[in-house]
């Protein structure tokens, strides 16, 4: 990330919008790097898996995150829904929300996003998984603040792998589950 080059659109932003820069946007570009620093750095990682006989869906619900939608880079409050089916290995309980938040590593769309993570879990959990399950539910600023200024407006995304793909009902209980 270059912090350098986003100090300085930023600026250029405010030049832009014609704002007479007073103390108030001093640290503004900073500030709005910082920002997207703590929003979309890597993390360093380790995805330990434990062995574990348990074989029935492993969900993890309502974990909320934030990302910047790609075409007008306004926020997006995300809630995500994670299952996986173990094999012989579940992976530990945090790791699900970590994976959010490291797939999230600059502004996409919710689908791309949705996508992307449900591969990660895949990719992780190779061979210690039946399938994986991922929902995210999207609170857009853009909804908000342009367009059809809906405050209410929420955007659904689903993406299924695995045994998830073949099993209706696998993915009917977990729909069930994350929103009861």
């Amino acid at each position: 990330m270059n912090r350098t080059l986003i100090e300085q659109g930023v600026r250029l932003i405010i030049e832009g919008m014609g704002v007479e820069r007073d103390h108030n946007f001093a640290d503004t570009p900073r500030r709005v790097a910082d920002v997207y620093e703590e929003l979309f750095s890597p993390h360093e990682t380790k995805w330990p898996t434990f062995a574990e006989q348990f074989t029935d869906m492993v969900v993890m619900k309502g974990h909320v995150f934030y990302t910047l939608c790609p075409h007008h880079l306004l926020p997006v409050q995300l809630c995500a829904s994670i299952a996986y089916i173990p094999n012989g290995h579940v992976i530990g309980a945090s790791k699900l929300m970590r994976m959010c938040h490291d797939t999230n590593r600059y502004p996409m769309t919710q689908e791309a996003l949705t996508s992307a993570i449900q591969r990660r879990i895949q990719t992780i959990t190779e061979g210690t998984s039946k399938g994986e399950a991922v929902m995210l539910e999207g609170h857009h600023g853009c909804f908000n603040v342009r367009g059809v200024r809906s405050h209410s407006a929420r955007m659904l995304t689903l993406k299924y792998g695995g045994i998830f793909n073949e099993q209706l009902e696998l993915r009917q209980r977990f729909e069930w589950m994350v929103r009861v």
